[in-house]
C-alpha cells in the first residue's frame, strides 16, 4: 500500500535506513515488499537521503544509497558509528528544554515528545514533574489569553502596563502583533499608539488587557528581540568585577573588553535613566562608573536612603 503523508514516509525511512545498512545492502524487491514501497517510491525517499549528514556537510559526512543491480546499499559517514552519548549535563539541557516545549503546549501529554522526556528522566533519575519545573513568567492568564485572541482576530487591545523604566502604570491601546516567550518571560510584540512606534511588553507587567471593538491591519512583526537599544541612547562605560560578568550575558553591549584578571569593561546604550539606577544599585562595588553615568549610583543611593528613613516604622 502507497503512503504518501510526510510523517509516514517519514517513519518509514527510519525503519528502512537502518534495517539495509545493517544488511550491507538488500535486493529492491526484497525491500519493497519489507517496508510496502513500489520502486519508484523507494528511489524517491532514497534521494532525500543524499542532503543528509553532518556538519560540514562535506561528501565524507552524508550518507550514500545506491540502487544498482537490483539492489539496494546504503553507507553510513563514519562519523555515524560514533556511540550516540550525552554528557549529565546535556541530558539535564536536553530535559529542561523538552520541558519548556510541554509547558507552552507544543505538545500532547502523550506525545512522543512527552514519553522520550520520561525516558530521559528515568536515565537521569530524575522526576520531570517535580525537578525540572519550566515556568514561562508569571502573565495573568486572562491577560494572556486576551492577547493571543486579539492576535488572531487583529483587535486593538487596551492594557494596563507598568513601564519598569520610569516606575508607572499606564494605560496604552496597542496592534498586538506577536505573543511569544523569550529568557523564560512572555511578551508581546505590538504597535503602541502611544508612542506611534512598534514596542515590546512584558505580559506579567500587565494589571488588566480589555479587547477593544476596533480592528486594525496586521504587519510583521519585529525581531523579538527583548530589547533593541536605538542609536541615540546615551553610551555608558562600566569597569565590572568578576562577579559582574553575568551583566554582559544578560544584556546587549556596545563593546566589551576582558582582561586577565577577570575585570571586564562594557560599553552599553541605556534608554531609561531608572534601569541604569537598579542596575548599579544591584551590583554596588562591583561595578564602577567611567564614563556616561557619573553620580547616577549615588543619587539613587540618597533617595532610597531618604525613603526608608521618612517611612513610619523607620528606626
Amino acid at each position: 500500500m502507497s503512503v504518501r503523508t510526510a510523517d509516514d514516509r517519514l517513519k518509514r525511512l527510519l525503519a528502512m535506513v537502518p534495517w539495509v545498512a545493517a544488511q550491507d545492502g538488500a535486493p529492491i524487491e526484497e525491500v519493497c515488499a519489507r517496508f510496502g514501497y513500489t520502486e519508484a517510491e523507494l528511489a524517491e525517499d532514497l534521494e532525500q537521503l543524499f542532503v543528509c549528514g553532518i556538519y560540514p556537510f562535506t561528501p565524507d559526512t552524508l550518507i550514500e544509497a545506491d540502487m544498482d543491480e537490483g539492489r539496494v546499499s546504503i553507507r553510513f559517514a563514519h562519523a555515524f558509528t560514533r556511540p550516540l552519548t550525552l554528557t549529565p549535563g546535556e541530558a539535564l539541557h536536553l530535559l529542561a528544554a523538552g520541558s519548556a516545549l510541554l509547558a507552552a503546549g507544543a505538545a500532547e501529554p502523550s506525545s512522543p515528545l512527552a514519553r522520550g522526556l520520561a525516558k530521559l528522566a528515568a536515565i537521569l533519575g530524575l522526576d520531570p514533574d517535580e525537578v525540572i519545573e519550566v515556568e514561562l513568567g508569571s502573565a495573568p492568564p486572562e491577560v494572556l489569553a486576551t492577547l493571543q485572541a486579539a492576535v488572531v482576530e487583529h483587535h486593538q487591545v487596551s492594557i494596563e502596563y507598568y513601564s519598569f523604566g520610569r516606575d508607572v502604570f499606564a494605560r496604552r491601546t496597542i496592534d498586538p502583533l506577536k505573543v511569544f516567550n523569550a529568557a523564560g518571560q512572555w511578551y508581546v510584540s505590538a504597535y503602541c499608539h502611544a508612542v506611534e512606534d512598534l514596542r515590546l511588553f512584558r505580559l506579567d507587567r500587565m494589571r488588566a488587557a480589555q479587547r477593544l471593538d476596533t480592528t486594525f491591519t496586521p504587519r510583521a512583526a519585529p525581531d523579538p528581540s527583548v530589547f533593541s537599544p536605538r542609536g541615540d541612547d546615551p553610551l555608558v562605560v562600566l569597569d565590572l568585577t568578576s562577579r559582574a560578568a553575568w551583566v554582559a550575558e544578560q544584556y546587549p553591549y556596545e563593546a566589551i573588553t576582558r582582561r586577565k584578571n577577570g575585570t571586564i569593561r562594557l560599553t552599553l546604550r541605556v534608554s531609561e535613566r531608572a534601569w541604569l539606577e537598579r542596575l548599579l544599585l544591584r551590583l554596588g562595588p562591583d561595578a564602577k562608573v567611567v564614563k556616561g553615568a557619573e553620580g547616577v549610583a549615588a543619587d539613587a543611593a540618597r533617595r532610597v536612603l531618604k525613603r526608608y528613613r521618612s517611612a513610619p516604622d523607620a528606626r
